[in-house]
């Protein structure tokens, strides 16, 4: 392992899920330095070593990311055998991460309760679709469905279509993102009560935990929310708009000195005490009238002149960024936006780098995702002292 310690060098994870949601956590933990020792199946793997876009050899672009800076180690989880080796670990480590459906467990002999007899300093971190509570804890739930529960579906997309999708698992990324928020909270409250607790994560509490005023919206003031297309109802302008030379910049512009800035880059400083945008709520209520007339404007400029003036005038615009663009961005490289890292297959491979930024103890990347099984010596051998001949035993037997 690497001799570069991050800010949680001290904290040991055991990540016992698959796919998306649970991973992810283990992925933020492990950015900043955790040990994360990542359980799989022996012979199968974490499915995610599969999925996503692959490479013609079938190695999948994804899992090089989401299991970077993890330790892989192979256990059958349905073992007794296998359930002991887990055990053997927790009690040499910090958190039991998981997104397995409510009772798998417990089933298994590791409810909190079984595990926290091992370790009492254990946090148990436990992500699913719907919670560890309730009338629909046993029911299968995944990123999507989560989204759809948690309100983020009925708002996505254009008003003429049925509700749209992002391009991204971002239910099962925002579970993770709390499940590594709440560890932390944990961990936190361990140093004061000596124990450790559980964390539970749903998918569609994330969801439901980042759609603003939407509840009081409806309680309050009997307003549901519609899609709305590229923009947010009455907040205005903050739009997409085309350009001379066919491409597409977002202009957000809908605070009152802001607006009353784009108004002089358009020269058009009456529009700033015009009666239908002189505010906030006003511009709101004829936000298509404003839209028609910046979209007019935009479309006299090129991207490079739209993009000068707007800067000049001190107006929030961005252009609409691939990849492509990304890599060629000079700001995305001043910060290292973007980092490339050396892979057993590809040579390098390119990824998100770590956030957010820690100025005395940053996060940093330590590796992209191991081999299957990558570091069963490490961890058998070295951190619970496993005889030779005992590892082969249960190599034979199929536990590791």
């Amino acid at each position: 392992m690497s001799d570069i310690r991050g800010p949680l060098a001290d904290v040991r994870v055991i990540e016992m899920g698959q796919l998306v949601a649970g991973p992810f956590c283990g992925q933020l933990l492990g950015d900043f330095g955790a040990d994360v020792i990542k359980i799989e199946d022996p012979g199968r793997g974490d499915p995610m070593r599969q999925w996503g876009r692959e490479k013609p050899n079938g190695t999948s672009l994804w899992w090089p990311l989401l299991a970077r800076g993890k330790r892989s180690v192979t256990v059958n989880l349905r073992s007794k055998k296998g359930q002991d080796l887990i055990r053997d670990i927790v009690r040499q480590s910090d958190v039991v991460l998981e997104n397995f459906r409510p009772g798998t467990l417990e089933r298994w002999g590791m409810s909190y309760e079984e595990l926290s007899a091992i370790n009492p300093r254990i946090v148990l971190t436990r992500v699913t679709g719907y919670g560890q509570t309730g009338p629909y804890s046993s029911k299968a739930g995944y990123g999507s469905i989560g989204e759809a529960m948690g309100g983020l579906r009925y708002v996505s997309g254009d008003p003429s279509s049925p509700p749209s999708r992002m391009g991204i698992s971002i239910g099962d990324s925002l579970a993770g993102m709390f499940a590594a928020f709440g560890t932390m909270v944990a961990l936190h409250a361990r140093e004061k009560t000596g124990r450790g607790q559980v964390v539970d994560s749903a998918i569609y509490e994330a969801v439901l935990a980042l759609m603003e005023s939407l509840i009081p919206d409806y309680t309050q003031a009997g307003y549901i929310r519609e899609r709305s297309g590229a923009i947010i109802p009455n907040v205005a302008p903050s739009n997409v708009y085309g350009t001379k030379d066919g491409q597409l910049i977002l202009i957000a512009a809908n605070q009152d000195s802001v607006f009353s800035r784009l108004a002089k880059a358009m020269g058009r400083e009456e529009l700033a005490m015009d009666e239908r945008f002189a505010s906030h709520s006003s511009r709101g209520a004829h936000q298509e009238a404003l839209d028609e007339i910046i979209s007019q404007w935009c479309s006299t400029l090129s991207i490079g002149e739209l993009e000068k003036v707007l800067d000049n005038f001190g107006i929030p615009q961005g252009k609409m960024y691939r990849v492509p663009e990304m890599l060629e961005d000079p700001h995305f490289k001043a910060r290292s936006d973007i980092i490339s890292l050396p892979h057993r297959i590809f040579g390098e491979i390119a990824m998100q780098n770590v956030v957010p930024r820690l100025s005395d103890t940053p996060g940093y990347v330590r590796w992209v995702g191991p081999e299957l099984g990558e570091h069963n010596d490490e961890v058998f051998s070295g951190l619970l002292g496993m005889a030779a001949h005992r590892r082969q035993e249960l190599e034979g037997e199929g536990v590791i």
